[in-house]
């Protein structure tokens, strides 16, 4: 699908919230809270730091590459200049991100060297499975949001959208992660089923394409999904949300242990690895539930 050439890469900025919404959420606190409530609330409630790991940075500084790529002239979409670009969007990312310098403490000796070469071996399997220089996307990185049930704004980011002459929409998300694939693509799919459910509701357009790349494997997984599917997704979304606020309102967030626990940050502090959780914090029951939904969405280019 090729998409029609568009004048600027940022989608204008969602519409002013409507005065009925009083919460919202995101496809990663709804994945969170989906995969465990405890975790959910470490990062929703209590706002606990965690770490940028160097996969994290990794995938960050790859979407940021492939995002700028898009600027250059078509002809000019090649691995080489890809390549080129690594470094100063790095520098740039550092710049605004100081913080992101702390990677390289615990890596080993060739760390900041050995983290750029891995960079550029993530865009190589991009090319693998796409041909920019045939590309023109709509957007990239942008703000999408729409309101469901009256209530509840749902919002992300999406990497890419393409559309075709005919109208038909592609939602592309990259996938540059070191975890094992087959635990997160459930989860990568229930965010870009996110996605088109805010297409669908706010252009009337349900997405032709939901594709997934992933640029270690140079692997592409497509999903269509109907009208029908987006209804009953839209249902799920909004009993999580109201699953959330019971918890919310309980201070009762239990752990659900699986096989993400071994990326999880907070195990000293969760009941299944011999932790105890703080205090839940005082007057964020009744007063805000989704405060976390408030706040800036996750920052494009960290894998979900």
């Amino acid at each position: 699908m090729t998409a029609e050439p568009v004048t600027t890469h940022h989608s204008p900025s969602p519409a002013q919230t409507p005065p009925t919404v009083r919460a919202s959420l995101s496809p990663s606190r709804a994945a969170d809270f989906k995969t465990c409530p405890l975790l959910y609330r470490f990062r929703s409630i209590d706002r606990l730091p965690e770490r940028t790991t160097i996969e994290q940075a990794r995938g960050t500084l790859v979407h940021a590459v492939l995002e700028r790529l898009f600027d250059l002239p078509a002809q000019g979409r090649t691995p080489a200049a890809a390549g080129d670009l690594v470094a100063p969007q790095w520098d740039r990312l550092v710049t605004e991100q100081p913080d992101l310098a702390a990677i390289f403490v615990d890596a080993e000796p060739a760390g900041p060297v050995e983290f750029l070469r891995s960079a550029a071996g993530l865009l190589e399997g991009y090319f693998a499975v796409e041909d920019p220089t045939r590309l023109e996307p709509a957007e990239r990185e942008s703000l999408i949001s729409a309101v469901v049930d009256d209530e509840l704004l749902i919002r992300g980011y999406l990497d890419r959208l393409d559309v075709a002459p005919d109208g038909a929409l592609r939602v592309v998300d990259y996938k540059t992660g070191g975890a094992p694939r087959e635990a997160f693509e459930a989860r990568a799919l229930f965010q870009l089923k996110f996605y088109a459910l805010v297409l669908w509701r706010t252009r009337g357009v349900v997405p032709r394409v939901l594709r997934l790349l992933y640029l270690r494997d140079a692997e592409v997984l497509d999903y269509t999904p109907d009208a029908d599917e987006l209804v009953r997704f839209e249902r799920t979304v909004v009993a999580l949300w109201r699953a959330i606020e019971q918890a919310t309102a309980r201070q009762d967030f239990r752990p659900r242990p699986s096989r993400l626990c071994d990326w999880c940050s907070h195990q000293a502090l969760c009941p299944s690895f011999g932790g105890t959780p703080p205090p839940f914090p005082v007057g964020l029951a009744g007063a805000d539930p989704l405060r976390d939904a408030r706040s800036t969405p996750v920052a494009p280019g960290v894998d979900d």
